[in-house]
């Protein structure tokens, strides 16, 4: 089925990369996922900086970050009126402080876009037992962080412990329509992009666009089915080590740098977007050996993919697109792009040189990079199966 995206959605799909930052009140207590009766008090990061946090995510080449402002445990990174359970009720910033409206600020001077995830699971609010007056809660607590920090790039809505649970998405969705309707809605309510339905940050083959369900949380095996099928590209969440938080006993599950390019490789090279976290630590900022590692990473896939040598496409007699480079030229990668403006259309791939295969695949969607033996080539024949199937463009990168 064809649906074509939104220009918001298509514009999602080309940044691509951001960076999860998960932060809260388990932070400092050595907790994944807390009861909501950890004491706020706890929370006292004694350097907090969201400009290096943004830094840090506009160095790797992110382009936008999403901040866990509330997680299961219900404590709330902004001081809400709806909960005493709040960094308000913290020693930090002597209870005046913001999380959120730092990061947004960082953001601002950054140019990276501002994505926040509000669990609607809450294991502190005493009315989550009452669905109507959660839902009303909920309702007070969104509409308080799209109409405070500016334009959001992104709402996270984690299906993990509301397993079973209905919430009142037609309001929930009408908060966001009229206060921030350009942000992506992740996987729940009325989404526009989905969970690629695992937490490393792996896509498959072929990655379909259009859906008719999504997936709710690792922890259910069952799929929410959508009201109709909908154009919903998929977003790959993987942490940088082992917990989602940052922990003071994990070091030695951090990701090396052939983990974390192979999890780019099967994500952001099959055509889904990378949310890869990288939590802020108890002083409030990244990690070195987490910094490190990410820069690292990227600086290497920066280096492979530094010197692109852009194709001009051809259709020939029979359908296929040729691919000619200006000269013979020595690759080891090829990254193709589908147009999507009318819908996804190509479902399957196979690309020759010389006449004999040189690489093949499924969909190609907003991007496909291959990565293969080095090989010299001058021209590429493409085939396509899909109907209406067409490229916008074909580039190598030179092999180093």
């Amino acid at each position: 089925m064809t649906i074509a995206p939104t220009p918001q959605q298509l514009a999602w799909q080309q940044d691509g990369f951001g960076l999860f930052l998960h932060f809260g009140v388990n932070t400092f207590n050595g907790e994944e996922w807390s009861d909501g009766t950890l004491d706020p008090a706890t929370f006292d990061p004694t350097g907090l900086d969201a400009s290096q946090w943004t830094e840090t995510a506009r160095a790797a080449g992110a382009k936008y970050v999403v901040l866990t402002a509330k997680h299961h445990d219900g404590f709330c990174l902004w001081p809400t009126a709806t909960t005493t359970y709040s960094v308000a009720s913290s020693p930090w910033r002597e209870g005046r402080g913001d999380v959120v409206a730092e990061l947004a600020e960082a953001c601002r001077g950054a140019g990276l876009g501002l994505g926040l995830y509000l669990s609607p699971w809450d294991r502190n609010a005493d009315c989550y037992d009452d669905p109507a007056a959660y839902d009303d809660f909920y309702l007070r607590q969104l509409t308080e962080l799209c109409t405070r920090y500016g334009p959001l790039y992104e709402l996270w809505f984690d299906g993990a412990g509301s397993e079973g649970r209905t919430y009142d998405w037609d309001a929930i969705m009408a908060v966001v329509d009229q206060h921030q309707p350009d942000a992506m809605v992740f996987n729940m309510g009325r989404p526009t992009i989905r969970w690629a339905g695992n937490e490393d940050g792996l896509a498959e083959d072929p990655c379909r666009y259009v859906t008719e369900s999504t997936g709710i949380s690792v922890y259910d095996d069952g799929r929410e089915a959508l009201d109709t099928a909908r154009y919903l590209p998929p977003e790959c969440d993987v942490p940088i080590r082992a917990n989602w938080f940052w922990q003071p006993d994990d070091l030695d599950t951090l990701k090396s740098r052939d983990q974390l390019l192979d999890i780019w490789y099967r994500s952001v090279g099959l055509g889904a977007g990378l949310l890869l976290n990288v939590p802020p630590d108890r002083r409030g900022l990244i990690d070195p050996a987490d910094r490190d590692r990410l820069l690292d990473f990227t600086g290497e896939l920066a280096r492979r993919l530094a010197e692109p040598r852009t194709c001009a496409l051809s259709v020939l007699d029979e359908g296929d697109v040729l691919a000619r480079f200006p000269e013979p030229v020595r690759i080891d990668h090829l990254e193709l792009r589908e147009d999507l403006t009318a819908g996804q259309r190509v479902t399957h791939h196979q690309v020759l040189a010389d006449g004999e295969p040189l690489l093949s695949g499924h969909t190609v969607g907003v991007r496909r990079v291959h990565a293969f033996e080095p090989r010299t080539v001058r021209e590429l024949r493409i085939r396509l199966t899909g109907d209406g199937a067409t490229l916008t463009e074909a580039k190598g990168y030179a092999a180093t």
